[in-house]
């Protein structure tokens, strides 16, 4: 194993050029003479070879077969430790287009070598697990037909901004209707609100459009076809979206608290404060009776930190296109990221470059995502500990052997590649260590690498936000993963690779939790900070968990609610 950490890098993936063979066949005489006989034998021989060959290059390749990502863009197979059968061989080598396409979640109509990640995710993806409803494809596809009518800078757009730049009040009928996404806290938050804003804009007939200040174009790919989701940055309130908070005349929680607006006069515009902060007034957005009044203002801009959709689902009127879009109620944030997040080619040479370098060909993957939320040096031997336990305990590591120093490998030795993701390079440089100096007690060959190592987290820097997504991506592609408990960074690697992880207990200072992990009973990400409001009552109440059988308390947050097929189970 070598000793010194991996990191990204733009090395050139080398491609293997194979020379083809030539056959020149001789005229052959038929006749009695053996010699004759015998030199048509070995002619027939080597056609068949030629044919075999052939059959194997253009043949069906094994699933996990990875492709190579170069700087000119060109791919070249490059075929995995795996076996492959002599069904994989014979077969020819097609991509299906729903492959391609997702099940028909992502739409045609792209330029691909703009985003390559778009249609190339699926070669590096594990085959989805769960398909799509056609109810959520065809709404998708409307969805894109009113981004192509309402988007930026089209005629009904520039009518709707008007509004905004007269003051006038709207007199609810507006043709277009939009929710505007504020940029607001970490990448993985930021993703996660986003989605469900996105959800909100399908549910109530509006257009998405996203904070240009927030880096987005660097890191993704415009996610609809041939009109832009970014707001335009001539915008004629943007200055504002820094300003904007429950305090803000515009917000509704706001006008409900002075009486403001008694719900006779339409603004143009609302700013909804959906953060962790939120107060009471604040959380009406999730009541029906303000969702009616909500409907008629043209402009709605909302900020969060938190991934709200559970929420949505309490909501009786949403409810019957709720459980149209996702009859699997654990697939809303797995099918809506892989539909709106595709990282753009920059971001897509670092994950392929890395994939490819570094787990390409072991046997199996094994991702680690560590967040340690109470930092402090002597909290990092506990941190250890509890990591190292979830691994052996659940099988996903194998123990080291301390009392030998080598052992006899066959040429059958599994391979296991180890990616651990932390803002701290310790628990890397510990697992590494370990598994360089101790041979396994059952004769695997571990490697462990990290990416990167950026100590603090550091909001909006652009290199910062890249390695963080690519590293998500990277975690997303393994065979199994250990996460942390409440990481929002977690959440989105595990939901969008449709994994369910053992999930680390949230650290307590001192203590090593007993059993250190658990495994995960859904793919949905955890809404922290639900609003337990009663709208019927008009009081705060903990009854949520009881609205409807799909939405419970979260594994690693007993306050926080989740999103669970009813056949599931919390452990």
């Amino acid at each position: 194993m070598k000793r010194s950490k991996k990191t990204f890098n733009d090395q050139q993936v080398s491609t293997d050029r194979e020379s083809g063979a030539v056959l020149k066949n001789s005229e052959l005489k038929w006749g009695p003479n053996p010699m004759t006989l015998v030199g048509f034998i070995v002619v027939l021989l080597m056609v068949l070879t030629v044919v075999f060959s052939v059959a194997f290059f253009f043949g069906d390749l094994p699933s996990d077969c990875l492709w190579t990502l170069a700087e000119a863009r060109i791919f070249h197979v490059k075929h995995s430790k795996a076996t492959v059968s002599e069904k994989d061989i014979l077969q020819p080598l097609t991509v299906p287009k729903d492959d391609k396409l997702l099940g028909g979640l992502l739409p045609t109509g792209f330029d691909e070598t703009s985003c390559l990640s778009r249609y190339e995710s699926h070669l590096y993806s594990k085959p989805l697990q769960h398909k799509p409803s056609s109810y959520l494809i065809s709404g998708l596809r409307r969805y894109e037909a009113l981004h192509k009518q309402c988007g930026p800078y089209t005629e009904l757009y520039n009518k709707t901004v008007d509004l905004i730049k007269s003051g006038e009040y709207s007199s609810g009928s507006s043709v277009c209707n939009y929710v505007v996404w504020i940029s607001y806290s970490g990448l993985g938050n930021r993703i996660l609100t986003l989605t469900s804003a996105f959800l909100y804009a399908l549910l109530t007939n509006r257009v998405l459009l996203v904070d240009p200040r927030a880096n987005l174009h660097n890191l993704f790919c415009e996610p609809f076809p041939e009109v832009s989701w970014l707001l335009p940055p001539d915008f004629p309130i943007i200055d504002q979206f820094s300003s904007f908070n429950q305090k803000s005349p515009h917000s509704y929680g706001y006008m409900v608290r002075n009486n403001v607006t008694g719900k006779s006069r339409i603004p143009s515009f609302l700013y909804l404060h959906l953060s962790h902060d939120f107060d009471v007034q604040d959380k009406l957005f999730f009541c029906d009776t303000d969702q009616t009044f909500l409907h008629k203002v043209p402009w709605l801009f909302v900020k969060s930190n938190n991934y709200y959709v559970p929420a949505l689902f309490l909501i009786p009127s949403f409810e019957q296109e709720l459980n149209n879009l996702f009859p699997e109620k654990e697939t809303v944030f797995h099918f809506l990221g892989k539909y709106l997040f595709h990282p753009t080619n920059s971001v897509w040479g670092l994950i392929t470059r890395y994939y490819q370098a570094y787990l390409a060909q072991a046997d199996e993957k094994i991702g680690i995502q560590i967040r340690v939320f109470s930092l402090g040096v002597s909290n990092f031997k506990y941190v250890l500990n509890q990591i190292l336990a979830c691994a052996t305990k659940e099988n996903l590591l194998p123990q080291v052997n301390l009392n030998e120093p080598i052992v006899n490998y066959s040429s059958k030795t599994k391979t296991i590649s180890v990616l651990m993701t932390s803002l701290s390079s310790q628990y890397f440089e510990e697992i590494r260590n370990m598994y360089w100096q101790n041979p396994t007690v059952t004769g695997e060959i571990v490697t462990v690498f990290q990416p990167s190592h950026e100590e603090h987290q550091q909001t909006e820097k652009l290199m910062h936000d890249r390695k963080a997504l690519a590293e998500m991506y990277l975690l997303s592609l393994t065979d199994k993963l250990v996460t942390s408990g409440w990481s929002t960074f977690g959440y989105v690697a595990y939901s969008l690779g449709g994994l369910k992880p053992w999930i680390l207990y949230k650290f307590k200072k001192g203590t090593v939790h007993d059993p250190p992990c658990f495994r995960a009973t859904s793919l949905e990400p955890c809404y922290h900070s639900p609003p337990y409001y009663d709208c019927k009552k008009k009081t705060a109440s903990n009854n949520t968990v009881n609205i409807v059988p799909h939405v419970r308390h979260c594994e690693d947050n007993s306050w926080g609610l989740k999103l669970f097929d009813q056949k599931g189970e919390l452990l």
